[in-house]
């Protein structure tokens, strides 16, 4: 599906444009500008990586200081690695647009995407903006969604409608990510706006709570980029009472609402992993905590071995069994343990399970999206991981990644 037959709802409140500023690509777009109506909020959630990229550290900065009235998104260059002059760049970047539009630089959230460790070429940006601002228009998501790109094969835009207050409030997003995704935040860009009115604290427990159990939730590669961010804005434009209790009738609405945006980006993020074929849910249950439960989750995941499994479509059992294994939990009783591929128990009392056959795990691991369900049988918890499979291609899509 083309970005501009991707289904969404405008967002009162917000416009946006892109244009081309020959970053690194060229005879495509790869600037976005996010403009957000006065009186508008703002949360965010970024990277934990120690070598976070000098985009993240100044809209830390801002995001600090005052509700931001822009965002300005670049993809083809991370502006990360890029020590003092990144930030600095970062700061130009912001000082451009906001001798175009008059308003104060820390008024703009910066981000950026792509190669890790050359510097922004601030000029060619900011020689952009003129251009771009001139199209600022609420319907230019799908034009957005692509701008972001960039192993992406496909752009990620999600839309949903919910009632609050009574009224019918808009959310709508858009995400990029293919490759180095494990994202740990409280190469991924998430951007989510809604016309409801919501304060900044319930704004921000809203992105973390949705975060943890989406994009906090998947990994491609294991690899945490220094560039990772998802902000969530409200234009209040809809007119409602803000939303200042998230347990209230319309706080759990627009939670609900988030959850599944981000869940849906997320997989989308997943589903378009780089040379990926399968989609593949690990669901790790009876753990002892949560904790525990997500340790095992990602040691399957994250596991090359089990990943190249599934690429194959080889139901090689041993390679999930030993991962269980390897996941670092004190006094396993491997007796209780039961791992199941979607349907059919593979694994029981300690061995393959006495009724499995290699014909019915064959059939699960050809299948599009897979379900490994491993069931500890030590307690209630349980987590959730969406990851997806090694193809050859991963290797020569970041083989080639610079040339």
């Amino acid at each position: 599906m083309s970005a501009t037959e991707l289904p969404f709802h405008a967002v009162s409140g917000l416009r946006l444009a892109t244009g081309a500023a020959g970053i690194r690509y060229q005879g495509r777009d790869d600037l976005v500008v996010f403009e957000l109506q006065p009186g508008s909020t703002c949360a965010a959630v970024f990277t934990r990586n120690a070598f976070c990229a000098a985009p993240v550290t100044l809209a830390r900065q801002h995001l600090g200081t005052v509700q931001p009235r822009y965002l300005l998104i670049n993809s083809g260059n991370a502006n990360a690695g890029t020590g003092r002059r990144g930030l600095e760049d970062a700061r130009l970047s912001c000082v451009a647009l906001a001798g175009q539009v008059g308003c104060r630089p820390d008024e703009i959230l910066p981000f950026s995407t792509g190669v890790i460790g050359e510097h922004l070429p601030v000029e060619r940006l900011a020689a952009a903006l003129p251009a771009l601002l001139e199209r600022l228009d609420p319907s230019v998501w799908p034009s957005a969604a692509r701008a972001i790109m960039t192993t992406d094969t496909v752009p990620k835009l999600v839309s949903r409608q919910f009632t609050l207050n009574g009224q019918t409030a808009t959310l709508t997003g858009i995400a990029k990510g293919a490759g180095m995704i494990c994202p740990d935040m409280a190469t991924m860009l998430a951007f989510i706006v809604t016309d409801a009115a919501v304060a900044p604290a319930i704004l921000q427990y809203c992105l973390q709570k949705a975060v943890a159990s989406s994009f906090n939730a998947i990994t491609i590669d294991g690899d945490t980029s220094t560039n990772d961010a998802c902000v969530l804005a409200a234009t209040g434009a809809l007119g409602n009472p803000p939303v200042e209790d998230a347990d209230t009738a319309d706080g759990i609405a627009l939670q609900a609402a988030v959850d599944a945006v981000c869940l849906d980006l997320a997989t989308a993020i997943v589903r378009d992993g780089e040379g990926a074929t399968k989609l593949v849910t690990v669901l790790v249950e009876e753990a002892s905590d949560f904790s525990e439960a997500r340790q095992v989750a990602y040691t399957i995941a994250h596991s090359p071995l089990v990943k190249t499994a599934l690429f194959a479509s080889d139901p090689n059992w041993g390679r999930i069994l030993a991962a269980v294994g390897r996941a670092g939990l004190l006094d396993l009783d491997i007796e209780r343990i039961q791992i199941h591929l979607g349907e059919v128990l593979i694994v029981a009392d300690g061995g393959r399970a006495s009724d499995y056959t290699e014909r019915a795990g064959a059939a699960v691991m050809a299948e599009p999206d897979i379900l490994i369900r491993v069931t500890l049988g030590r307690g209630d918890a349980s987590a959730r991981v969406l990851t997806c499979d090694f193809s050859y291609d991963y290797v020569r899509i970041n083989a080639e990644y610079r040339s």
